[in-house]
């Protein structure tokens, strides 16, 4: 999941205490492809590279919503965001 391009910020929501922000983003596959949103986890206290989160096909918007200090929900996904990743890819 690191490699996946950025694309376009859509929106970006910060935990209740301020320690994170998650921005995610709108990725155009191009033509032959769907719309994908990538989720991005900042680290707002500590000194460290971001790291991405979700990533979802066929979604165009994301709604972030934060259940604690470390738990978001993003599109319906559930994530605790220092030990969770939600890739489309890895559901069956």
């Amino acid at each position: 999941m690191d490699r996946l391009p950025k694309g376009e910020l859509i929106t970006e929501a910060d935990s209740p205490n301020g320690t994170y922000t998650l921005k995610a983003y709108l990725c155009n596959g191009g033509a032959a492809t769907s719309y994908a949103v990538l989720g991005e986890l900042n680290y707002n206290a500590e000194e460290k590279e971001p790291k991405n989160i979700y990533w979802n096909y066929k979604e165009s918007t994301a709604k972030i919503v934060w259940l604690d200090n470390d738990t978001v929900i993003i599109n319906g996904h559930e994530l605790d965001v220092l030990n969770e990743r939600y890739d489309f890819r890895r559901e069956y």
